[in-house]
């Protein structure tokens, strides 16, 4: 409908255009919005308003003039000027039955389309530090990097969804010397274990799976371990230069085999942990990239010489420096160390270079906490010949979980947080997917658990899988009474859903591709539970009102061609969040 009326609209201008009563030279935007308020007509245009400089008119003679040479239509039951030059179109309320036929001949397939026209972007998200279990924080990003992957293939992108995996730094050398340290301390060596250590539970465990398979082979005695290591904080010392130090002597007392296998034994337990969590959540990757296959390709070293080349890099105190400040930057970055390593951002860079290089635009979904290292890598990649705008960033809140009214503590160092697998097998993937997409990614959220969990109207997925139930109790009645839903009499017969109830639930229906192109264009996940939401509403309302199942064979046709329309949508919106849509509850 919005295309048809841009169509007369259209033809109403050129033809003024043709009497020289608007400009030639003028093309105008033509917009068609739905209308809040009914009273103004079902969808409106301010394109009179967007032509009066250029025609040097007052906007409400320019929508008057559009009026009257509007070519007739028969949906388009009346035309009227609002405020300062708004054009509303009332629409016949029976114009918009023919969805129904459309939903059913298309299935799963209504509401996508091909506006992308294939254009590749490459999602990345979740790609959490493989130092412990994914956390609730966590299943925010994995929840709206999924959906947001399927609503924009709804649309026609190729999208290549990617796991950055952090496998090299700091952080990782962090975690190979906790489990070395546990290790040790199974071993009944007696120490103080480092405050800024992994304590985790899962770091116990690979420890002493550790010992099981490789028994002695990495002992070492603790007074050898410490010696002459600088303190650690409780002791006044300096947390981070402690822990540092011990990454160090783990590295000379194991040699670098065995520090190799260790790092790669707690690599790969919490990464197989990561992924079959995500799996078990419904969040699939085309690839796992890992970061340290940028220095075996070279790709570290190509940024480097880009950036070189670019003259944005100079050296200081023994580092290289990015000059991050000459595009608006606080302060200039390092990029090589004084002892020839490669910072995190050296790596980021190229990596991001990599994916352009590849063909790819990009999408990253991020904590909101990084949103300060955004314009630094966008200035490196402009540095570097690349277009920044082929970059976007999302921001994410991590959500804070409450239970029985109390905000659970997470902190993945200490070991205390609330597994993603937790929540899952506490309120089901159903659960989590949904509400964790209810509200603007950029926004803070407050989990609920309890309101997840409880079967009532108050719980907005409940609300949601229950109307489709309800249709499929519908169907299962229908066969017990041995009668028979017959699609072709139900279409031919839409004509008959003349009732307040079936036109609202019809031309419900009708937005739902509106609603997904709106989703998925804004990045904007929580539109879609929304619509399913006010769907859902518009039905049991429908439900509790009206029989089905009756005597008036043409109209009962028509009533079950309407509800299974409805059940298709509910389905195909909750597919696109990675819910099920149950047929009983």
């Amino acid at each position: 409908m919005k295309t048809r009326l841009a169509s007369l609209l259209q033809q109403a201008i050129s033809s003024l255009q043709s009497q020289g009563e608007l400009p030639n030279e003028v093309a105008p935007t033509i917009k068609i919005e739905r209308t809040r308020d009914a009273s103004h007509g079902d969808y409106a245009s301010n394109v009179a308003m967007t032509l009066a400089k250029a025609a040097k008119k007052n906007p409400r003679q320019i929508a008057q003039s559009i009026i009257d040479h509007l070519p007739a239509d028969a949906d388009v039951s009346r035309v009227d000027i609002a405020g300062p030059g708004f054009i509303n179109f009332f629409i016949n309320p029976l114009s918009q039955h023919s969805v129904i036929s459309t939903i059913i001949e298309q299935g799963a397939r209504f509401g996508t389309s091909n506006i992308a026209d294939g254009k590749k972007v490459q999602l990345e998200f979740v790609s959490a530090n493989p130092t412990g279990p994914l956390h609730v924080g966590h299943g925010r990003g994995a929840a709206y990097g999924a959906t947001l992957a399927n609503l924009l293939t709804a649309i026609g992108y190729q999208v290549h969804r990617e796991y950055y995996v952090n496998d090299a730094g700091r952080q990782m050398d962090i975690l190979a010397t906790s489990v070395w340290l546990r290790y040790l301390d199974a071993c009944d060596q007696s120490f103080t274990f480092p405050s800024n250590g992994y304590k985790g539970d899962y770091v116990l465990t690979i420890a002493n799976n550790l010992k099981q398979q490789h028994g002695d082979k990495f002992l070492a005695n603790a007074a050898d371990v410490f010696n002459n290591i600088t303190s650690d904080e409780p002791a006044g010392g300096d947390k981070e230069k402690h822990i540092d130090a011990l990454i160090l002597r783990a590295k000379e007392l194991l040699g670098q085999n065995s520090y190799t296998l260790i790092f790669d034994a707690a690599l790969s337990s919490i990464l197989g942990d990561i992924r079959n969590d995500l799996e078990g959540f419904g969040v699939h990757y085309d690839d796992w990239f890992s970061e340290r296959s940028l220095m075996d390709n070279g790709a570290i070293n190509n940024a480097i010489e880009k950036l070189k080349a670019s003259g944005h890099m100079y050296q200081k105190d023994g580092a290289w420096w990015f000059k991050s400040t000459d595009f608006g930057d606080e302060k200039d970055r390092v990029v090589i160390r004084d002892n020839g390593q490669t910072t995190y951002f050296a790596s980021d860079i190229a990596y991001h270079l990599h994916t352009l290089e590849r063909g790819f635009d990009i999408i990253d979904i991020w904590g909101s906490d990084h949103h300060g290292y955004v314009p630094r890598v966008k200035a490196a990649l402009q540095a570097m010949g690349a277009d920044p705008e082929r970059m976007k960033v999302l921001l994410v809140q991590f959500a804070v979980l409450y239970k029985n009214g109390e905000k659970m503590q997470m902190s993945t160092r200490s070991g205390q947080f609330v597994t993603l697998r937790e929540l899952r097998d506490e309120i089901g993937s159903d659960a989590a997917r949904y509400f964790y997409v209810m509200r603007k990614a950029e926004q803070h959220m407050d989990f609920d658990l309890d309101l997840a969990t409880s079967q009532s109207n108050e719980n907005p997925l409940f609300y949601v899988q229950y109307a489709h139930a309800r249709v499929c109790s519908v169907m299962r009645l229908l066969a017990e009474k041995g009668l028979a839903y017959q699609v072709s009499d139900g279409i031919s017969n839409v004509n008959k859903l003349t009732e307040t109830h079936e036109v609202n639930l019809v031309n419900t229906l009708s937005r739902y591709p509106e609603k997904l192109l709106q989703a998925a264009q804004q990045y904007e996940p929580h539109q879609l539970t929304h619509y399913l939401r006010d769907l859902a509403t518009q039905f049991h309302s429908y439900y509790n009102s009206h029989k089905f199942i009756i005597e008036d064979q043409e109209l009962m046709q028509a009533r079950l061609a309407l509800i299974n329309a409805t059940k298709q949508v509910l389905h195909n919106g909750l597919n696109l969040l990675g819910v099920n849509a149950p047929e009983s509850m």
